[in-house]
């Protein structure tokens, strides 16, 4: 396809047709009057060579084209938007800007409060927003990144797209503080007998990933999408969790639990923002990317360089 003889006017009308279901109330939506939406819905129709909405009664439906479209018309929306919004020059001190991170609550409790603090101090007219990461960032890495600024993710997990390096972390492991059954130290016969309790999203489940490796298939009893919620899992059970160190300090203070050691070389976390290319070269990305990294660095975490240098 021709992009330079498609009207993009067309793209933002297709999204509130598909989306309001209602010449009118897409016409209001974008601007238009309803002759003119009437109009425009015509000639999508005819690119498509499909009714795209078609009417039942009193209501529009979705044709299975028009289904189809709706999710990719609005992130094709959203990057256009991101596109046109980019900033050769970017001033933080009096920049007003969202920016809009995805990751797990652990990326947001360690990496995302200190981050805010500075964000604070050096630039009160950013606004950041976290967003907890669902399936379709394995799935479609691609369309989800065009859609948001960063992804708060450790390596292993998506790759081929460029990232700056955070942190380090490792894992370590919960119980109970009055567990009856595990003294000082955790052993491979203690991970393999006792229940679990483990952090598990739909694409990644990092115990039981780990303890794969050594030959364990963990018990578990219960599963949560959200490590902060372990420790709470654990206190006054029989349970065994694993977690990251960094936010397992913070826990042992909220629960009763102790952090003990794995008693297996567990592989280290390193966290990583990762990005869509099209962000590349816009100067507010470029600043994001490089306060991120330098929050990173105060947390310990090694610097890395990206084949774009940032």
């Amino acid at each position: 396809m021709n992009l330079s003889r498609l009207d993009l006017n067309l793209v933002v009308a297709l999204r509130a047709l598909l989306e309001e279901r209602n010449v009118t109330r897409a016409g209001e939506r974008v601007g238009l009057s309803q002759p003119a939406m009437s109009a425009a819905l015509s000639r999508l129709r005819r690119h498509f060579g499909d009714e795209l909405l078609t009417r039942v009664g009193n209501t529009y439906v979705l044709t299975p084209l028009g289904a189809a479209l709706r999710d990719s018309t609005a992130t094709a929306c959203d990057l256009l938007d991101r596109v046109f919004s980019s900033q050769a020059d970017f001033d933080p001190a009096t920049a007003s800007r969202a920016f809009t991170l995805l990751g797990s609550d652990y990326g947001a409790a360690v990496f995302g409060a200190p981050l805010s603090r500075v964000l604070h101090e050096e630039a009160p007219g950013i606004r950041v927003t976290f967003q907890q990461a669902g399936p379709d960032v394995v799935e479609n890495p691609a369309t989800v990144l065009s859609t948001v600024d960063g992804l708060l993710m450790p390596h292993g997990i998506i790759d081929g797209f460029p990232a700056t390096h955070l942190f380090q972390d490792r894992w370590v492991c919960l119980v109970a503080d009055d567990h009856p059954e595990v003294g000082e130290e955790l052993t491979l016969d203690d991970l393999a007998r006792l229940p679990w309790a483990v952090y598990q999203r739909p694409y990644d489940a990092p115990a039981a990933r780990q303890l794969s490796m050594i030959g364990i298939t963990p018990h578990v009893e219960v599963s949560v999408h959200t490590f902060q919620l372990l420790p709470h899992l654990v206190e006054g059970t029989r349970r065994v969790a694993m977690i990251q160190e960094r936010l397992a300090r913070r826990a042992a203070s909220l629960a009763a639990v102790r952090v003990l050691e794995c008693p297996f070389a567990a592989v280290p976390v390193q966290e990583a923002m990762w990005w869509h290319p099209v962000h590349t070269q816009d100067a507010a990305h470029i600043w994001l990317r490089e306060t991120v990294t330098r929050v990173g660095e105060q947390l310990g975490g090694p610097r890395a360089a990206t084949p774009d240098g940032h």
